[in-house]
């Protein structure tokens, strides 16, 4: 399509990341603008109904519109550029849009995990983050050979995956919660997604410690270990 692409983003966001993986991989060239959604601008509540990103601006000619919701930022993507993502087959584009379904549940999961107020309810929020990866490990065990979700060929489930781990990443840094154990397809998926260009430069370099300080500051039963392992190793966060 001929249009000028803008991603309004947060830098947090892994619904922002999906998109903007999406983008990198079908080679559309597009502007990427964040906002702070704790002071959300004027002209940015006038343009998202849910306030939330990710956004999509479309500008074609004199006009613009607006796509609101990565899923469906995601399908239209699909539908305008090159080098679609989304496989062929219905029933094979059934089964990945299914998926792509599970790992948003993941990240709400691991909302409740990073927000969990006390031990048992972070253990609880653990085991449950642990069973979900399970069912994604029994699901890889399923398709052909290969780095990717359905094997050679990255797809719209790996675009949605990759901000899944980035998470993870940042909580190994933080402790072993076990959650990928006795997991090695998820393990394999996850190195495989970590290297990936269009993964790696969906976030800013600082991602890591931005992270980091939006964990700390929640309040939560993971802020606490983040507080005390700053105590006692205050450089073993920052690095």
């Amino acid at each position: 399509m001929t249009a000028s692409l803008t991603l309004v983003s947060h830098h947090l966001c892994p619904y922002v990341q999906r998109a903007a993986i999406s983008l990198a991989e079908k080679a559309v060239p597009f502007e990427r603008i964040y906002v702070d959604l704790s002071d959300k601008p004027d002209w940015f509540k006038a343009i998202s109904p849910l306030g939330k990103v990710p956004l999509l601006r479309v500008r074609h000619g004199s006009a613009e519109d607006v796509i609101f919701e990565s899923a469906v930022i995601l399908e239209f993507l699909e539908e305008t550029e090159a080098n679609p993502l989304h496989p062929t087959d219905p029933l094979a584009r059934a089964r990945h849009r299914a998926w792509i379904e599970f790992g948003s549940a993941i990240l709400n999961a691991i909302g409740r995990f990073y927000c969990a107020p006390d031990e048992a309810a972070f253990l609880h929020e653990s085991r449950g983050l642990s069973d979900m990866f399970a069912r994604v490990e029994a699901e890889l065990s399923e398709r052909q050979s290969g780095p990717w979700f359905a094997g050679e060929r990255f797809s719209l489930v790996d675009a949605v995956y990759g901000p899944v781990f980035r998470y993870i990443d940042t909580f190994d840094r933080i402790g072993d919660f076990g959650i990928l154990d006795g997991k090695p397809l998820v393990q394999a998926w996850r190195a495989a997604l970590s290297k990936r260009q269009s993964v790696k430069e969906a976030v800013s370099a600082n991602y890591p410690q931005r992270l980091h300080a939006f964990l700390r500051a929640k309040g939560s039963y993971l802020s606490g270990i983040i507080r005390r392992q700053a105590i006692a190793a205050p450089q073993a966060l920052s690095a």
